[in-house]
């Protein structure tokens, strides 16, 4: 009975651990980069791109203009481009699109561009008088700074009147009570008034403008009138001593246009004509632009250096006209 008895031997066989599972997750992680990186780019794409461009882009990837050509084999790849009509047929190439993108703000910009107008002669001296315009109140701002540092000159600003007029800046050395440019009936500037003529000299010697120089009285007669030399004659003298006063503090000659005398003919004051402040020399710095048109808000009345009768006294003698 004991030689039946056999060992059964039971073995078990046991198998590794967790092995290899594949590179799958790999794949999936590589995917997830991938649009990660595409939604990245879109982002960015979106935020530098104007949107002309984006409309281009837009239209890239839903072309609306497709060939519809057949050559070759017929099929997909078979095509020639549109976008070359005369391009040598590709059997590798795929159907060309034609897309027309709109250029962007900053392109185009320094090239001459034929369709453009040309400004018009009036647009050229529209621009013209507003440089000007802008040139003139520096300088009222500058001839008031230099006299407001002067302590001699700070006393006859009260004597200035600055006014931009239809022909120009008109700078206006009036008389005072008790401060007289000249002496009465005389043509020989007071030494202090010498001082500011030279001052407003020096302040518009920087600009190209050429200058009106007139001479102005009061209504009021006195005894040289009973020789012939009356008002006339003495607002023509005192505006030729200006201009003497005005060359020497070094203005070219050329750039005086005229210089007239106007009598009592342009009272400062209508309302008084034998009032102080009517006698006064007025400079007028002439507009290049040639615009004489009335300004809104002027007034051509009272500072204004309007056409009136003109007394021209040079040195062949008086002529009045």
């Amino acid at each position: 009975m004991a030689g039946n008895n056999a060992t059964i031997v039971i073995k078990k066989i046991k198998k590794g651990g967790h092995g290899h599972h594949g590179g799958a997750w790999k794949v999936a992680y590589a995917d997830f980069v991938t649009a990660m990186m595409a939604f990245f780019l879109l982002l960015w794409l979106l935020n530098s791109t104007t949107q002309e461009q984006k409309k281009g882009i837009s239209d890239y990837f839903s072309p609306t203009t497709v060939s519809k050509s057949k050559s070759g084999a017929g099929g997909l790849l078979g095509g020639v481009t549109v976008s070359s009509p005369s391009a040598q047929v590709s059997r590798t190439s795929p159907p060309g699109v034609t897309i027309n993108l709109k250029p962007t703000a900053n392109e185009g910009e320094g090239e001459n561009d034929d369709s453009k107008s040309e400004l018009s002669q009036q647009d050229v001296d529209e621009l013209i008088a507003e440089r000007e315009e802008e040139l003139f109140k520096e300088k009222e701002q500058e001839l008031r700074e230099v006299i407001d540092k002067d302590p001699e000159l700070k006393q006859l600003a009260k004597n200035l009147l600055i006014d931009q007029t239809p022909k120009g800046l008109c700078i206006q050395i009036i008389d005072q009570d008790g401060q007289p440019m000249f002496p009465t009936g005389s043509a020989r500037m007071v030494e202090r008034f010498k001082k500011l003529v030279h001052q407003v000299t020096k302040v518009v010697l920087s600009m190209p403008n050429k200058l009106s120089i007139s001479g102005h009285t009061d209504a009021m007669p006195f005894r040289a009138a009973q020789a012939g030399y009356g008002n006339w004659e003495l607002s023509s003298d005192r505006a030729h001593a200006s201009r003497r006063e005005i060359l020497q503090a070094g203005m070219p000659a050329a750039r005086i246009s005229k210089v007239v005398g106007r009598a009592e003919t342009e009272p400062l004051t209508p309302d008084n004509p034998n009032d102080a402040q009517n006698r006064r020399i007025s400079i007028v710095l002439l507009r290049e632009a040639g615009l004489a048109a009335q300004k809104p808000g002027s007034s051509p009345g009272k500072r204004a250096d309007a056409p009136a009768p003109e007394f021209r006294r040079d040195w062949t003698g008086p002529r009045v006209r």
